[in-house]
């Protein structure tokens, strides 16, 4: 089911953008995410969709964004409205960018992936990050999958024990730098915060 994900954001593209919330509840931790930045940081938007409200918020900042998604018809969107910034079509489980940055997000995109995916994935982050990068993502709040619902299909979800991430950033060179579970003031995201060491 994880891998309909891909398709399913790029068939329901101009609903997704229609129903993505831009009241920016992600603020409070958008901020403390930038906090570990450089000014004029460059960060790495992983799961980026049409842009808004994250890398918008970020290009606010004056940082430098690059931005990578599965979806076409979404980077379409995220290329009009902020052609200052930079799009790549991709699926994150397979970039190999060649560069590093100042900061690596995956909000409410790396939840997507399988439970082998994700542990996959911390190689990645480490090789996209500087010394003293940044990574925030969001996981679900314990171990288990969750299937979830959007236009009528089934939306697929998957956490790994909190456990499991904290030894995965260890083992990648990760420290982290704050953690919360279901936070209520953010919609009740589960948040990582860390930094590359």
């Amino acid at each position: 089911m994880h891998d309909r994900i891909i398709g399913l954001y790029e068939e329901t593209a101009a609903a997704w953008d229609k129903a993505r919330g831009r009241d920016l509840m992600e603020a409070d931790w958008l901020a403390r995410f930038a906090a570990l930045l450089p000014a004029h940081g460059e960060v790495l938007d992983l799961g980026c969709g049409m842009g808004e409200p994250i890398a918008a918020w970020l290009a606010a900042q004056d940082f430098g964004v690059t931005g990578v998604d599965s979806s076409p018809s979404l980077l379409a969107l995220a290329r009009d409205r902020l052609s200052d910034q930079h799009w790549i079509v991709g699926d994150m489980r397979h970039i190999d960018l060649g560069r590093r940055f100042d900061g690596l997000i995956a909000w409410h995109s790396f939840f997507h992936l399988a439970p082998d995916d994700q542990r996959a994935m911390f190689a990645r982050f480490a090789a996209h990050l500087r010394t003293g990068g940044a990574l925030m993502f969001t996981s679900g709040p314990e171990a288990g999958e969750a299937i979830g619902e959007w236009q009528g299909e089934p939306l697929y979800h998957a956490s790994l024990p909190p456990e499991e991430y904290e030894r995965l950033l260890a083992e990648s060179s990760f420290t982290v730098m704050a953690h919360e579970k279901n936070d209520p003031s953010c919609g009740g995201a589960t948040v990582w915060l860390a930094r590359r060491t």
